[in-house]
């Protein structure tokens, strides 16, 4: 690392202003503070630097994220081998197979974002920004395993210019731009992001696995229920027909958005952002309590009609993407509420609003993106009126007192 850091302080002047490469400055800029930690210095005034800059903190947002991608490619290839017939197979050969599936999704997110996050910043004459390093692994995570290369591409593109660069960047964005990648392709490709097939990876790669029969059902838990007749006994199961207990649904060992399947690995990746004080805890713990209190309200209220209200509390948090919802995209600090109290209303109202598209909208049996978007575009108007609230409230006292 020394040797490296050498050679990028030796190259340097060939990018500042007047050396060869000074058109590519941000791109420097941008791969030497990614890293190492910068060493300039404030030259006048009274100022504080913490060393967990914002590009740190994406990394541990990453690292965060690292047990919900490795148990994804897992449970890819553990889909596939089930729903090809094959039964279980070896550990790492299933583990191979998740892996070829998932790295072009991965490379063709970072590669298009990216890029376009690269030309903005030299166009601007601005470094670039490190929003991407989170946003370009969370949506190959939210998105069907066999979402087509070229929509991940298309609906990244679409996100990083008009949902964030057009704002003004890391920072300004009103929306989650994973999130409306998300939005983008399931609205534009609804074939594509809905039904039994997108779910589960059809086809052997490079000689490792096999073919999925066409008349396989792969259907996601949460689809499963939705197209009951309705009724209070909700029995789910598996691709090869086996009955899927708690702890399946748990562990993750389920078919869905392969990083959005494992509670425990999400868990898991909670526990890490919560430690190092990167994710709000009061997001967290609100969006939990706002899931709860819904679905023991629909449970309470459970018709055939809606059959997803004869779900558990446990059922309803762990299946589909509430929890990674919870964890991942709604405590994004650029579009979540700031202040205290907002907090708590905005995750509440994250749980909430999820579990209520979920059970009484049987056409689309998910709610956690809708809610989490639903909600960014409120997060302004919420720390508004609480800000307003403690204006009024310390006007009050004031009077009192004089």
């Amino acid at each position: 690392m020394k040797f490296l850091k050498h050679y990028l302080d030796k190259i340097r002047p060939e990018f500042e202003e007047g050396g060869r490469l000074h058109a590519f400055r941000s791109v420097y800029d941008g791969f030497d503070t990614f890293l190492f930690t910068p060493s300039t210095t404030s030259h006048s005034g009274t100022h504080v630097h913490d060393a967990m800059d914002s590009k740190r903190t994406m990394i541990i947002v990453v690292l965060a994220l690292m047990p919900c991608l490795l148990f994804g490619m897992y449970n890819t290839g553990y889909q596939h081998w089930l729903a090809s017939g094959q039964g279980v197979g070896p550990f790492w050969t299933m583990f191979l197979y998740g892996l070829l599936a998932v790295l072009p999704k991965l490379v063709v997110s970072y590669v298009v974002g990216l890029g376009i996050e690269f030309v903005v910043a030299q166009w601007r004459g601005e470094e670039i920004q490190e929003g991407f390093l989170v946003t370009g692994i969370l949506i190959p995570l939210i998105c069907p395993i066999e979402t087509p290369l070229w929509m991940i591409a298309v609906a990244t593109a679409f996100s990083v210019i008009f949902v964030k660069e057009v704002f003004g960047g890391t920072g300004y964005n009103i929306f989650n731009v994973a999130l409306v990648t998300r939005a983008f392709l399931f609205f534009s490709y609804p074939a594509a992001m809905s039904g039994d097939k997108p779910f589960i990876a059809q086809d052997s790669i490079i000689g490792i696995g096999g073919n999925v029969p066409d008349t396989f059902s792969g259907a996601t838990p949460l689809g499963q229920v939705a197209n009951m007749s309705g009724d209070a006994a909700i029995h789910l199961t598996g691709v090869n027909g086996a009955e899927l207990s708690s702890w399946d649904l748990f562990l993750g060992l389920i078919p869905g958005s392969f990083g959005e399947t494992s509670t425990l690995c999400i868990l898991i990746g909670a526990a890490i952002l919560l430690f190092t004080g990167i994710a709000s805890w009061r997001i967290v713990l609100s969006v939990f309590a706002g899931g709860a209190v819904m679905s023991l309200i629909a449970n309470w209220c459970a018709t055939p009609t809606y059959p997803v209200s004869f779900l558990s509390v446990g059922d309803q948090l762990c299946l589909g993407g509430f929890a990674f919802a919870a964890v991942f995209m709604a405590t994004d600090p650029v579009t979540a509420a700031r202040t205290t109290v907002g907090k708590y209303i905005y995750g509440f109202m994250v749980g909430v609003v999820a579990i209520i598209i979920r059970t009484y909208n049987t056409g689309y049996p998910e709610g956690a993106m809708l809610a989490v978007l639903l909600m960014n575009a409120l997060a302004p108007l919420i720390d508004y009126c609480v800000v307003q609230c403690n204006i009024n409230r310390r006007a009050k006292r004031a009077r009192l007192n004089s």
